[in-house]
């Protein structure tokens, strides 16, 4: 038996990366997952991946109504939510004095108040147990050239893990970040080459990070996995960090 048989489990931006790496083992554990996100071609690609235990339902975070259809379909087909993973986001390169309200606006609509109102309106369904993952980042901690922007949302994100673990005292829920490093994914390959310096920049990562490597999604995702089950159950407000020591050190 899985460590997750039984639970149902909601994850934005779960159609790709790492996102559809933890909606891949969810599956396997024997979760039921609903995966949330903008594009009907990925989330189709998605379930054909991921069988019967899924549902897609499209829409887009930073649209209240759209989270409203989401948490209307999850409580209309299951008795509640054991696991929400608010993995959507977004983040791009930009360099002090390049910075226009446009990049901010989009990036923190997206990666704050997208995963506030995620976590808010996901709340009246969340059974005793439950745990909840925010998607963070080691650029939270750390400085990184031309990403202040993004690097100030994720520790917002990290922020909101300390402060939810207290509003939420009492209710047997709990709230952790999951924070990888530098991935292989698509988002990560396309933000890089949008600096026609995508080699360089992996290299970089490469011998910034002590394992001497980038990650696999599926690193990730086995350690959501851990944090969605019961394995994980007297965390609440941790960062766990999946990042080949980059943060570390």
């Amino acid at each position: 038996m899985g460590k997750l048989e039984g639970k149902t489990a909601v994850i934005t931006g779960g159609a790709s990366g790492i996102g559809l790496e933890t909606a891949k083992r969810f599956v396997a554990e024997g979760a039921f997952v609903f995966i949330f996100g903008r594009r009907q071609d990925a989330l189709d690609a998605a379930l054909s991946e991921l069988g019967d235990n899924a549902r897609t339902i499209r829409g887009d975070i930073t649209n209240l109504e759209h989270l409203d259809k989401l948490f209307h379909t999850v409580n209309a087909e299951k008795n509640g939510i054991d696991v929400l993973v608010a993995n959507a986001g977004v983040g791009d390169f930009s360099p002090l004095g390049e910075i226009t309200p446009e990049h901010y606006s989009y990036t923190f609509d997206i990666n704050v108040r997208g995963t506030l109102f995620t976590v808010q309106k996901a709340l009246p369904l969340l059974n005793r147990g439950a745990s909840v993952i925010l998607t963070g980042s080691t650029v939270g901690v750390k400085g990184t050239p031309a990403m202040s922007v993004y690097s100030a949302s994720k520790a917002a994100v990290r922020n909101f893990a300390r402060s939810w673990a207290l509003d939420l005292k009492g209710k047997d829920v709990r709230v952790n970040v999951l924070s990888p490093g530098a991935t292989q994914t698509v988002k990560l390959q396309e933000m890089f080459e949008s600096t026609g310096m995508q080699e360089e920049i992996i290299d970089d990562y490469k011998k910034l990070t002590p394992l001497g490597r980038i990650g696999a999604p599926q690193e990730t995702a086995a350690v959501a996995a851990f944090l969605a089950s019961d394995d994980s159950s007297f965390m609440t407000g941790s960062e766990v960090f999946v990042d080949g020591g980059l943060a570390q050190i």
